[in-house]
Protein backbone atom coordinates (compact mmCIF):
# COMPACT_ATOMS: atom_id res chain seq x y z
CA UNK A 1 0.00 0.00 0.00
CA UNK A 2 2.95 2.14 0.32
CA UNK A 3 1.94 3.82 3.46
CA UNK A 4 3.67 2.74 6.62
CA UNK A 5 0.48 0.68 9.04
CA UNK A 6 0.70 0.07 12.46
CA UNK A 7 -1.69 -2.37 14.78
CA UNK A 8 -2.87 -1.72 17.44
CA UNK A 9 -4.11 -5.22 20.30
CA UNK A 10 -5.69 -5.29 23.97
CA UNK A 11 -3.74 -7.69 25.85
CA UNK A 12 -6.19 -11.34 26.56
CA UNK A 13 -7.47 -11.86 29.86
CA UNK A 14 -7.84 -15.76 28.61
CA UNK A 15 -5.76 -18.20 27.27
CA UNK A 16 -8.23 -18.30 24.59
CA UNK A 17 -8.29 -14.85 24.27
CA UNK A 18 -4.68 -15.28 23.58
CA UNK A 19 -4.54 -17.66 21.15
CA UNK A 20 -7.32 -15.95 19.04
CA UNK A 21 -5.15 -13.15 19.19
CA UNK A 22 -1.95 -14.91 17.85
CA UNK A 23 -3.97 -15.69 14.79
CA UNK A 24 -5.12 -12.00 14.49
CA UNK A 25 -1.45 -11.03 14.71
CA UNK A 26 -0.67 -13.76 12.53
CA UNK A 27 -3.09 -12.70 9.79
CA UNK A 28 -2.81 -9.22 10.24
CA UNK A 29 1.42 -9.15 9.62
CA UNK A 30 0.89 -10.00 6.04
CA UNK A 31 0.44 -6.00 5.71
CA UNK A 32 3.94 -6.05 7.10
CA UNK A 33 3.78 -3.23 9.44
CA UNK A 34 5.99 -0.95 10.87
CA UNK A 35 5.08 -1.91 14.67
CA UNK A 36 2.36 -3.14 16.71
CA UNK A 37 0.91 -1.44 19.58
CA UNK A 38 -0.23 -2.90 22.86
CA UNK A 39 -2.40 -1.10 25.36
CA UNK A 40 -2.14 -0.66 29.48
CA UNK A 41 -5.48 -0.79 31.22
CA UNK A 42 -6.37 1.47 33.71
CA UNK A 43 -3.86 2.58 36.34
CA UNK A 44 -1.53 -0.24 34.34
CA UNK A 45 -3.97 -2.57 35.84
CA UNK A 46 -2.84 -4.87 33.01
CA UNK A 47 0.77 -4.30 33.00
CA UNK A 48 2.00 -8.17 33.07
CA UNK A 49 -0.45 -8.93 30.47
CA UNK A 50 0.86 -5.82 28.33
CA UNK A 51 4.41 -6.83 28.56
CA UNK A 52 3.93 -10.44 28.17
CA UNK A 53 2.04 -9.65 24.86
CA UNK A 54 4.76 -7.48 23.78
CA UNK A 55 7.86 -9.91 24.44
CA UNK A 56 5.34 -12.63 21.61
CA UNK A 57 5.20 -9.96 19.41
CA UNK A 58 8.84 -9.26 19.61
CA UNK A 59 9.75 -12.95 19.40
CA UNK A 60 7.48 -13.60 16.03
CA UNK A 61 10.02 -11.07 14.74
CA UNK A 62 7.92 -8.03 14.27
CA UNK A 63 8.35 -4.30 15.89
CA UNK A 64 6.27 -3.98 19.49
CA UNK A 65 5.33 -0.44 20.84
CA UNK A 66 4.02 -1.00 24.57
CA UNK A 67 1.85 1.67 25.90
CA UNK A 68 2.95 3.22 28.95
CA UNK A 69 0.95 5.32 31.48
CA UNK A 70 1.88 7.20 34.15
CA UNK A 71 -1.29 7.28 36.71
CA UNK A 72 -0.71 6.71 40.13
CA UNK A 73 2.94 5.99 39.12
CA UNK A 74 6.25 6.90 40.87
CA UNK A 75 9.25 7.46 39.13
CA UNK A 76 11.18 4.50 40.72
CA UNK A 77 8.43 2.53 39.18
CA UNK A 78 8.81 3.99 35.38
CA UNK A 79 12.37 3.85 35.85
CA UNK A 80 12.00 0.12 36.44
CA UNK A 81 9.32 -0.73 34.33
CA UNK A 82 12.00 0.91 31.57
CA UNK A 83 14.68 -1.12 32.21
CA UNK A 84 12.38 -4.14 31.86
CA UNK A 85 10.93 -2.87 28.67
CA UNK A 86 14.59 -2.24 27.11
CA UNK A 87 15.95 -5.30 28.46
CA UNK A 88 13.22 -7.26 26.24
CA UNK A 89 14.28 -5.22 23.46
CA UNK A 90 11.65 -2.64 22.85
CA UNK A 91 12.47 -0.31 20.94
CA UNK A 92 8.97 2.62 20.48
CA UNK A 93 6.80 3.40 23.82
CA UNK A 94 3.11 5.07 23.43
CA UNK A 95 3.57 7.45 26.32
CA UNK A 96 -0.05 8.67 28.15
CA UNK A 97 -1.15 9.94 31.24
CA UNK A 98 -3.82 6.83 31.37
CA UNK A 99 -7.44 6.53 32.67
CA UNK A 100 -8.00 6.85 36.14
CA UNK A 101 -9.11 4.30 37.92
CA UNK A 102 -12.67 4.47 39.30
CA UNK A 103 -12.94 5.92 42.18
CA UNK A 104 -9.08 7.42 42.17
CA UNK A 105 -7.96 10.97 42.38
CA UNK A 106 -5.08 12.13 40.77
CA UNK A 107 -2.24 10.48 42.57
CA UNK A 108 2.15 9.92 41.79
CA UNK A 109 4.44 11.69 40.68
CA UNK A 110 3.20 12.65 36.91
CA UNK A 111 0.26 14.52 36.40
CA UNK A 112 0.18 14.77 32.42
CA UNK A 113 1.77 12.92 29.65
CA UNK A 114 4.00 15.58 29.04
CA UNK A 115 6.04 14.84 32.43
CA UNK A 116 6.51 11.36 31.67
CA UNK A 117 7.67 11.81 27.83
CA UNK A 118 10.35 14.30 29.83
CA UNK A 119 11.16 11.79 32.13
CA UNK A 120 11.55 8.60 29.70
CA UNK A 121 13.77 11.04 27.67
CA UNK A 122 15.86 12.18 31.10
CA UNK A 123 16.05 8.31 32.13
CA UNK A 124 16.76 6.96 28.20
CA UNK A 125 17.86 9.60 25.87
CA UNK A 126 17.20 8.73 22.75
CA UNK A 127 16.65 4.85 23.94
CA UNK A 128 13.29 4.83 22.84
CA UNK A 129 10.80 6.41 19.95
CA UNK A 130 8.07 8.24 21.76
CA UNK A 131 4.68 7.94 20.21
CA UNK A 132 1.79 10.32 22.30
CA UNK A 133 -1.58 10.49 21.51
CA UNK A 134 -3.61 13.64 19.63
CA UNK A 135 -7.36 14.26 20.05
CA UNK A 136 -8.32 16.06 16.29
CA UNK A 137 -11.87 16.37 18.48
CA UNK A 138 -10.46 17.47 21.72
CA UNK A 139 -10.24 14.94 25.00
CA UNK A 140 -13.10 15.14 26.30
CA UNK A 141 -11.39 16.30 29.82
CA UNK A 142 -9.93 19.55 27.99
CA UNK A 143 -10.82 23.09 28.84
CA UNK A 144 -10.87 24.01 25.64
CA UNK A 145 -9.90 23.13 21.99
CA UNK A 146 -6.58 25.90 22.38
CA UNK A 147 -5.78 24.42 26.02
CA UNK A 148 -5.79 20.88 24.24
CA UNK A 149 -3.58 22.02 21.54
CA UNK A 150 -1.03 23.23 23.90
CA UNK A 151 -1.03 20.09 25.79
CA UNK A 152 -0.62 18.44 22.77
CA UNK A 153 2.67 20.65 21.76
CA UNK A 154 4.03 20.14 25.44
CA UNK A 155 4.15 16.77 24.89
CA UNK A 156 6.01 17.04 21.66
CA UNK A 157 8.06 19.56 23.22
CA UNK A 158 8.99 17.51 25.96
CA UNK A 159 10.54 15.11 23.49
CA UNK A 160 8.19 12.99 21.72
CA UNK A 161 8.45 11.74 18.31
CA UNK A 162 5.64 11.36 16.40
CA UNK A 163 2.04 10.86 17.93
CA UNK A 164 -1.33 9.07 17.51
CA UNK A 165 -5.18 10.40 17.05
CA UNK A 166 -7.91 8.62 18.78
CA UNK A 167 -9.79 7.53 16.11
CA UNK A 168 -12.10 9.93 14.39
CA UNK A 169 -14.54 9.92 10.89
CA UNK A 170 -14.21 13.87 9.93
CA UNK A 171 -11.36 13.41 8.22
CA UNK A 172 -11.70 17.83 8.65
CA UNK A 173 -10.99 17.12 12.39
CA UNK A 174 -7.87 15.69 11.48
CA UNK A 175 -6.60 18.16 8.87
CA UNK A 176 -7.68 20.74 10.95
CA UNK A 177 -5.50 19.74 13.91
CA UNK A 178 -2.39 19.57 11.80
CA UNK A 179 -2.75 22.74 10.75
CA UNK A 180 -3.08 24.81 14.41
CA UNK A 181 -0.40 22.18 15.56
CA UNK A 182 2.09 23.11 12.49
CA UNK A 183 0.65 26.76 13.57
CA UNK A 184 2.24 26.21 17.03
CA UNK A 185 5.79 24.92 15.52
CA UNK A 186 4.55 21.08 16.04
CA UNK A 187 6.04 19.35 13.51
CA UNK A 188 6.26 15.57 14.22
CA UNK A 189 4.26 13.37 12.26
CA UNK A 190 1.02 12.81 13.27
CA UNK A 191 -0.84 9.66 12.10
CA UNK A 192 -4.36 9.20 12.11
CA UNK A 193 -5.97 6.66 14.09
CA UNK A 194 -8.71 3.97 12.57
CA UNK A 195 -11.88 2.54 13.93
CA UNK A 196 -12.75 -0.19 11.66
CA UNK A 197 -16.96 -0.37 12.00
CA UNK A 198 -18.26 -3.96 13.11
CA UNK A 199 -20.53 -3.13 15.71
CA UNK A 200 -22.89 0.07 16.24
CA UNK A 201 -23.69 -0.43 19.91
CA UNK A 202 -20.23 -1.16 20.63
CA UNK A 203 -18.92 1.93 18.25
CA UNK A 204 -21.32 4.60 20.09
CA UNK A 205 -20.28 3.16 23.50
CA UNK A 206 -16.80 3.55 22.72
CA UNK A 207 -17.25 7.34 20.97
CA UNK A 208 -19.45 8.18 23.88
CA UNK A 209 -16.63 7.51 26.59
CA UNK A 210 -13.59 8.86 24.56
CA UNK A 211 -15.29 11.92 22.81
CA UNK A 212 -14.94 10.68 19.39
CA UNK A 213 -17.78 12.23 17.27
CA UNK A 214 -19.74 9.89 15.32
CA UNK A 215 -21.51 12.01 12.64
CA UNK A 216 -25.06 12.05 12.37
CA UNK A 217 -25.34 10.51 9.11
CA UNK A 218 -23.22 7.62 9.93
CA UNK A 219 -25.38 7.36 13.31
CA UNK A 220 -28.51 7.28 11.30
CA UNK A 221 -27.25 4.90 9.38
CA UNK A 222 -25.95 2.42 11.89
CA UNK A 223 -29.50 2.51 13.83
CA UNK A 224 -31.22 1.96 10.54
CA UNK A 225 -29.39 -1.51 9.94
CA UNK A 226 -30.93 -2.25 14.26
CA UNK A 227 -29.64 -5.85 14.29
CA UNK A 228 -28.53 -6.52 10.69
CA UNK A 229 -24.61 -7.26 10.76
CA UNK A 230 -24.10 -7.82 7.71
CA UNK A 231 -25.22 -4.65 6.16
CA UNK A 232 -23.87 -2.56 9.38
CA UNK A 233 -20.37 -4.63 8.27
CA UNK A 234 -20.79 -3.81 4.45
CA UNK A 235 -21.64 -0.03 5.80
CA UNK A 236 -18.69 0.15 7.88
CA UNK A 237 -16.12 -1.23 5.37
CA UNK A 238 -17.29 1.41 3.11
CA UNK A 239 -17.18 4.51 5.28
CA UNK A 240 -13.52 3.78 6.37
CA UNK A 241 -12.32 2.90 3.14
CA UNK A 242 -13.51 6.23 1.66
CA UNK A 243 -11.86 7.81 5.07
CA UNK A 244 -8.65 5.83 4.62
CA UNK A 245 -8.59 6.26 0.92
CA UNK A 246 -8.95 10.55 1.47
CA UNK A 247 -6.29 10.54 4.15
CA UNK A 248 -3.93 8.58 1.73
CA UNK A 249 -4.51 10.96 -1.31
CA UNK A 250 -3.68 13.89 1.45
CA UNK A 251 -0.45 12.20 2.38
CA UNK A 252 -0.98 10.89 5.66
CA UNK A 253 2.58 9.85 7.43
CA UNK A 254 0.89 6.50 8.21
CA UNK A 255 -2.32 4.42 9.64
CA UNK A 256 -2.71 3.25 12.73
CA UNK A 257 -5.81 0.29 13.16
CA UNK A 258 -7.11 0.01 16.40
CA UNK A 259 -7.96 -3.64 15.44
CA UNK A 260 -10.08 -4.82 18.85
CA UNK A 261 -8.30 -7.86 18.50
CA UNK A 262 -9.82 -8.91 15.35
CA UNK A 263 -7.84 -9.10 11.81
CA UNK A 264 -11.17 -9.37 9.66
CA UNK A 265 -12.37 -5.69 9.05
CA UNK A 266 -8.92 -4.35 9.19
CA UNK A 267 -7.60 -7.12 6.75
CA UNK A 268 -10.59 -6.00 3.91
CA UNK A 269 -10.18 -2.38 4.91
CA UNK A 270 -6.47 -2.63 3.40
CA UNK A 271 -6.82 -5.09 0.14
CA UNK A 272 -9.51 -2.65 -0.90
CA UNK A 273 -7.18 0.54 -0.59
CA UNK A 274 -4.38 -1.77 -2.19
CA UNK A 275 -7.18 -2.64 -5.30
CA UNK A 276 -7.84 1.40 -5.42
Amino acid sequence: MNLPLSFEFFPPKTPEGAEKLRATRQALYAFQPEFCSVTFGAGGSTQEGTFGTVKEILGEGVAAASHFSCVGATKATVRAQLTTLRAMGVKRLVALRGDLPSGYGIGGEFHYASDLVAFIREETGDAFHIEVAAYPEIHPQAKSADADLKAFAAKVKAGADSAITQYFFNSDAYFRFVDDALALGVEVPVVPGIMPITSSTQLMRFSDACGAEIPRWIRLRLQGYGDDAASIKSFGLDVITDLCDQLRTAGVPGIHFYTMNQAGATTEIIQRLQQR
